[in-house]
């Protein structure tokens, strides 16, 4: 199994696909899972792989997701029942897991996080100065001249970690920008006049682009730094760039919401654990309103007394 996963990790990132890799690192026992077991998680929260059951997997794929968002990774600690929740050092986030008989997991949890595109498209010196610094700062960069447009631009994946800067000067302005925001690329720039840009943005509004596409698209492109020179207005455009990377914006895209969305949580009224509503499996009602649990174990300890955690479930719910 940890052949097949690492194995599934290489292909992964040869996809260019993002995911984050568990592996339990430390155990008091009991537990069922132990030292060496790890999963893949995928940006949906898919789950290959095993490090541990229905109490550890949801904090362990929200975390990852987490993980994926930050590009931090972390180890976090699920703490059985009776056992010093906050005794586990700096850095280490504990949660409480009360649907075993008292052990605690200590997992590792890794992004592992493509490199952040950048798809040039058009010519001239600030894009000469773009690719460039692009480079060397790590970014893949991609330079479509005006000659390859047509052919290669449909070829491109824009997903919400690939930035585009436009520079066809007017010659197929209309044409890129509608694919392109169309597409859901996480940055999306233009470099030209402000008067060219309200023309390119109420044409794209006649070629029926929704009003929340275009309202991604910046124009002119770059930080307000007072630049001048082409190279200085490249300096502008990836500082941008850069800015939007790290304050994770993400296009306005069903998939994309759906990763990037804060997360809609309760607690379990039994162990004190955090459950995704959004992906809980159990669940009960009381006087109305909804009540989730992180397994069925808890959720059948519950019902055999509901009115010892009414309060608590009254506040969680």
């Amino acid at each position: 199994m940890s052949e097949d996963l690492l194995a599934l990790a290489v292909e992964l990132r040869t996809r260019g696909e993002a995911f984050a890799l568990a592996t339990v690192v430390r155990c008091e026992r009991p537990t069922s899972a132990k030292p060496g077991a790890r999963a893949i998680i995928r940006e949906d929260g898919s789950v290959i792989g095993w490090v541990g059951g229905a109490c550890a997997e949801p904090v362990v794929v929200r975390e990852a997701q987490s993980a994926l968002r930050d590009g931090q990774p972390r180890l976090i600690a699920l703490v059985g029942e009776g056992r010093d929740l906050h005794g586990h050092g700096e850095g280490v986030v504990s949660y409480p897991m009360a649907c075993h008989s008292g052990g605690t997991l200590e997992i590792y949890v890794e992004p592992y996080i493509p490199r952040p595109t950048v798809l040039l498209v058009g010519h001239g010196p600030v894009v000469d100065t773009l690719a460039a610094l692009g480079h060397a700062t790590d970014f893949v960069v991609t330079v479509l001249p005006p000659e390859r447009i047509e052919k290669e631009l449909t070829r491109q994946t824009l997903g919400p970690r690939a930035s585009v800067v436009v520079a066809t000067h007017g010659t197929a302005d209309e044409d890129v920008l509608e694919r392109v925001l169309m597409a859901g690329a996480g940055y999306v720039s233009l470099i030209a006049s402000r008067r060219r840009t309200a023309a390119v943005i109420e044409n794209l509004g006649t070629r029926g682009v929704p009003a929340d596409r275009i309202g991604r698209l910046k124009a002119p492109a770059g930080l307000d730094i007072g630049a001048v020179t082409p190279e200085e207005i490249a300096v502008s455009i990836l500082a941008e760039i850069v800015q939007a990377r790290r304050a994770g914006k993400t296009p306005i895209t069903d998939d994309a919401a759906g990763h990037d969305a804060p997360f809609a949580q309760s607690v379990d009224p039994v162990c004190g654990m955090q459950v995704d509503v959004a992906t809980a499996r159990h669940r009960t009602d009381v006087g109305g309103r909804a009540v989730f649990f992180c397994c069925s174990g808890c959720k059948a300890t519950f019902e055999r007394d509901p009115q010892r955690y009414a309060a608590t479930a009254a506040k969680m719910a």
